[in-house]
């Protein structure tokens, strides 16, 4: 059975805050605590994965890095709607995506929950290496707590 809610974390381990997404979701995977109906998804680097994993969901949390031209290690809290992205990519790919064209495409097919919130985190590197930044470690923590409340 499908829970209502999801939280899927995207990014790459391999290179630094780019994997912000994947520790979040696996640090509350690995804690417990979160309501019934509510599923963690690692979904890596994402690409049209994503699409079957909000098909039959009410509501979805995405958590990702984001170059948003913030301070690193700052977080929001977006819409599908409020954000463009300028990602090129060569358009769906099964290893690497551009999300809100996923998110599109998700529509498009009727797949897409109602209710779609993004945490986009202002990396301060991203580059080959398996440690999150001093900003982001920082930080960590606060990232946790916040998806966890969007999803409850």
């Amino acid at each position: 059975m499908t829970a209502d809610t999801v939280i899927i974390g995207l990014g790459n381990l391999y290179l630094r805050d780019e994997g912000v997404g994947v520790r979040v979701v696996r640090a509350l995977s690995e804690r417990g605590g979160l309501p019934e109906g509510v599923e963690t998804l690692d979904l890596g680097t994402g690409g049209l994965t994503v699409l079957h994993a909000l098909n039959g969901r009410r509501r979805a949390v995405i958590v990702d890095c984001a170059m948003m031209g913030e301070a690193p290690g700052a977080w929001r809290r977006f819409g599908p709607d409020e954000v463009q992205s300028r990602k090129v990519t060569m358009r769906y790919s099964l290893h690497e995506g551009d999300l809100m064209q996923t998110l599109e495409l998700a529509r498009k097919l009727g797949e897409c929950p109602a209710d779609v919130r993004i945490i986009g985190i202002q990396p301060e590197r991203v580059e080959p290496g398996e440690e999150l930044s001093p900003a982001l470690q920082e930080r960590f923590e606060e990232y946790v707590r916040a998806v966890a409340e969007e999803a409850g």
